[in-house]
Order: C-alpha cells, then sequence, then structure tokens
C-alpha cells in the first residue's frame, strides 16, 4: 500500500430536500488505482467535487498529507495536487495541444510567450502518455481519445498527485480504452493516485487495486479488489442480491403492430425491412455504425430516408416528422439523453410532459393539476429520486434523468417504443429498472424495440433480434434457437453467415 496522501472523514453534504454525503469517509494513497463505484445518485459526483473544491461539506475533515485543509475553490485543490478528468472535456477546439495544456500556465521569455519551450514540453508530456503527436495540432481535430490524453497531461503539467477520472470510457473506442488502461499504469507507476469511476465493473477489476462502495450518499464498503465479486459489489450497490440482472418476463406474442418495407438511405440504409410485433422485444444489435440508429431515427422521422414504407397495424403511414410519429402511436427514447431527451434548464415536472404537452392543452392553457397528480405518480411509480418536480431535471443523476425520458414517453400511451441504447451510462440499480418497465410494456401489448451495444442486455431482454452491418441487415434471431448466442450475433456484426 503506497502512502496516504488525501483522506476525508466523516463529510456531510446538504443540497435542498437531500443529504448528498452522509458522514462519508474515503482514502487515497500513492501509486493506488481506487475504484469508485455506485447507483446513480448514490453521492460518487457529489464526493467528486467535495475533492475538486466544487463543493464545501457543512461536517467533515478533508487531510492532506497529515494536516487539515478547506478546498474552499478549485484553483486551491488544484494547488494541493487535485486534478480531475470529467465526462464532458473541458477542450478548446480552436486551441493547439500546446495552448490547451498551458493555458493556465503560459511561459514567458521576456515580453513574449516561449512556444519553443512550450511544444517541447508538451510533446515531452504526450509521448510520456502514449501519444505521440505534433503539439501544433487543434485539439478539435483530435479523437476523444487523444483530447482526453491532453485532459490527462494537464492534470500532469500541473503536478496533481491525485487524478480523478469520471466515466473516462463512455465515449471510447476499444483501442482508445486500451490506450486509457495503459496511461494508467504509467501513471501508477509515477506514484499518482487515481480515482476510478465507472458503471463497467469489468473496467473496474482489469484497472483498480481496491474499489469503494457508495450507496444513498454513505460509505458501504472498501475492499482489495482480490476480495470481491461481480456479485458483492453489486448487492452492496442496490442493497440487495441481484440474481437475475436481466429480469425478462415471458410473454405471448400478439399482432403484428409495426412492418417496414426497404428503407434507404444513401451512405447510411441499405434495404431495411423488418417486422415488430405486440408483447414482445425486437433487439437490434450490431457493431457502432451499422446503421441500428439511424434506422430507428428515419423510423421515428427524425432524420430523411431516400426510400421506404412504413405500416402500423397493417395500415401504410406517412411518417415525416417526429409529430407524425407520436400522432401515430410511436415513442422513441434516444441515445442522447441530454441533448434530444431532456430540456436540463427545464424542471422534471415540465420534462415529463414535454411530449404531450398538445393533448394537455385546452384553450391555450395547460392542465396543470393534471400535471401535478401524475408527475407525482411518475416520481413514485420510476423512483426517480428529486427533490421536488420543480427542481431542474438537469441537475438530477444520470440513472433518474433517464427514467424522467421513459416517463416521459410512457405518459403518451404508445403502441410502439423504441428504446435506444436505454441503459447506456446507468448503474446497475437502475438498468433493472428499465427492464421492469420494458417488461411491463410488453405485458400490457405494447411493442418494444431495443437497440444495444451490450451483447448481454441484447441476449437477456430479446424475444428476437436483428443484427445489422453497415445499414444492412445480416440476420435474424429468435429466442431458444441454436443461434441465440453472442458467438452467432458478433460473426453476422463483422459479415459473416450464422450457423
Amino acid at each position: 500500500m503506497g502512502e496516504l496522501i488525501m483522506e476525508l472523514k466523516n463529510v456531510t453534504k446538504y443540497f435542498p430536500g437531500v443529504i448528498a454525503l452522509n458522514d462519508m469517509s474515503f482514502q487515497v494513497r500513492t501509486g493506488e488505482v481506487h475504484g469508485l463505484i455506485g447507483e446513480n445518485g448514490a453521492g460518487k459526483s457529489t464526493l467528486i467535487k467535495v475533492f475538486t473544491g466544487v463543493n464545501q461539506p457543512e461536517k467533515g475533515k478533508i487531510i492532506i498529507d497529515g494536516k487539515e485543509v478547506k478546498l474552499s475553490n478549485p484553483n486551491i485543490a488544484k494547488h494541493y495536487g487535485v486534478g480531475c478528468i470529467y465526462q464532458e472535456l473541458n477542450i478548446c477546439p480552436d486551441l493547439s495541444i500546446t495552448d490547451n495544456l498551458f493555458i493556465n500556465y503560459y511561459k514567458k521569455k521576456g515580453f513574449l510567450l516561449d512556444y519553443t519551450y512550450m511544444h517541447a514540453k508538451a510533446k515531452e508530456i504526450m509521448q510520456s502518455l502514449g501519444i505521440d503527436i505534433d503539439p501544433h495540432t487543434l485539439c478539435g481535430k483530435l479523437g476523444i481519445g487523444v483530447q482526453q490524453m491532453v485532459e490527462i497531461g494537464k492534470s500532469i503539467l500541473s503536478e496533481a498527485r491525485l487524478i480523478i477520472m469520471d466515466e473516462p470510457t463512455s465515449s471510447l473506442s476499444n483501442k482508445e480504452v486500451e490506450q486509457l488502461m495503459k496511461t494508467i499504469q504509467i501513471l501508477k507507476e509515477k506514484g499518482i493516485a487515481i480515482i476510478f469511476v465507472s458503471h463497467k465493473l469489468e473496467e473496474i477489476f482489469e484497472i483498480c487495486d481496491c474499489i469503494t462502495v457508495m450507496r444513498d450518499g454513505s460509505h458501504i464498503s472498501t475492499k482489495p479488489v482480490a476480495e470481491v465479486t461481480n456479485d458483492s459489489l453489486i448487492a452492496d450497490m442496490v442493497g440487495r442480491s441481484l440474481d437475475n440482472l436481466f429480469p425478462k418476463e415471458e410473454t405471448v406474442r400478439g399482432e403484428e403492430f409495426l412492418r417496414i418495407e426497404h428503407f434507404n438511405s444513401v451512405g447510411v440504409l441499405r434495404d431495411v425491412s423488418f417486422k415488430a410485433y405486440a408483447g414482445e422485444v425486437l433487439g437490434f444489435s450490431g457493431l457502432v455504425g451499422a446503421g441500428r440508429t439511424e434506422t430507428m431515427r428515419a423510423l421515428f422521422g427524425a432524420d430523411p430516408k431516400d426510400s421506404g414504407e412504413v405500416y402500423i397495424k397493417g395500415k401504410k403511414v406517412e411518417i415525416n416528422s417526429p409529430k407524425d410519429a407520436i400522432s401515430n402511436g410511436i415513442a422513441f427514447v434516444t441515445e442522447d439523453r441530454k441533448g434530444e431527451g431532456l430540456i436540463l434548464d427545464a424542471s422534471v415536472k415540465n420534462n415529463l410532459f414535454l411530449a404531450t404537452i398538445d393533448k394537455d392543452t385546452h384553450h391555450g392553457f395547460l392542465d396543470q393539476k393534471k400535471y401535478e397528480s401524475v408527475g407525482e405518480e411518475n416520481v413514485k411509480t420510476y423512483k426517480i429520486k428529486t427533490p421536488t418536480l420543480q427542481t431542474p431535471v438537469g441537475t438530477l443523476s444520470g440513472g433518474n434523468q433517464q427514467k424522467v425520458v421513459i416517463a416521459k414517453w410512457v405518459n403518451t400511451d404508445a403502441d410502439i417504443y423504441i428504446f435506444d441504447e436505454p441503459t447506456r451510462g446507468i448503474d446497475v440499480g437502475a438498468k433493472i429498472e428499465v427492464y421492469n418497465v420494458i417488461n411491463k410494456l410488453c405485458s400490457e401489448g405494447k411493442c418494444v424495440i431495443m437497440v444495444s451495444s451490450e451483447l448481454p442486455e441484447i441476449l437477456g431482454m430479446s424475444d428476437r433480434v436483428i443484427v445489422m452491418r453497415e445499414g444492412k441487415i445480416m440476420g435474424e434471431l429468435e429466442r431458444g434457437s441454436e443461434n441465440f448466442n453472442q458467438e452467432d450475433i458478433m460473426r453476422a456484426a463483422w459479415g459473416g453467415k450464422l450457423s
């Protein structure tokens, strides 16, 4: 074990109506990768903000090198050696790698900036992270993975002793994740401590030395990675044993609700045709860029198509806009909940009724009583953790934001529900709640289409699976058949034939 450098002792932090941290303690040691996990709303983000000086606790102590300190703002936290790589990268795309690295640490030679030194130092820092690149390159031209390395480089330049990584792999390709893991090993060898926050347990097991679990703002456990299992971590996170991560319920397939014929879009979709039925989950699988999301957006009228026909309950319909789709009984839980599913500055209540606002307006006035009663019911039914219905939805955790999006669409009482990556970026407890919503919709005779990049999720929740590659359907698999497995799905996704 390395030397203890930072410690939170019995920290409590309040927000209106919420105890975000409750008597929370946490230790950080040199050269240690410390995993931090918990359900959305467990308090992880607030803990990070206490470490980085964004939030100040009402109670408790922050101890650095054995002395109590007050991290009253982010600059003081940086002074004590705390760096943070947030999910939303803090990169200036129109500036070079060098300028991004030195934006708060410019070096001068006389009256001028010493770019000779800064470019050389920037190249040295990036090479130390395994990235050999011209430091003159504009950051806007870099991939997300390299931009992330620039963020890590900022922390190294500021001589950070602790780097917090908040969901660092959420937007990375497999190759970029591999490079990040190598970089973390490099940082660890330099004696830098890492707090690694992730919903992906396989990454936690791969890179972390120990793991802390939080629940409801409290410390639940801290153990060496060798002493925990998937099941024990999940039980700690949710406070109960989860024997079945995919609580698929058997339903009876009903009538054909949806038929798509010959969807084409130049360079995107190639003759896509399929059917979906009441009471079933139709899964869509494939590699990134396979055309799954593009198919759903074309169906919903969010993106144009060059040709193709849509039939709902046997009747041909014209869908040229999301409004057309909604009026024909289609709901779409989009992949990008923050950019397309919610108005982040608006209240939870207003977001819950975004898709039904036309129905709930009478003579130019909104039915506020209905909003209040149904909104309160939504909060209880979907277990949305929010202080009030008036709380801005952007202040909620990712899992609770996703529940608001789902409730918004269920309020439309649609016949066909499209879920595009419905559990991306949310914890295991919230995932199961999403699956239970899907089960309930199917039991009510609704039709559910689910797009997912997670093969266990696709296999665990789907009745049928359609596999796509390069905008084309490569095959269809039925639950219970011999080829309903990961190997055959991946074979089709890579262009091979189903066994």
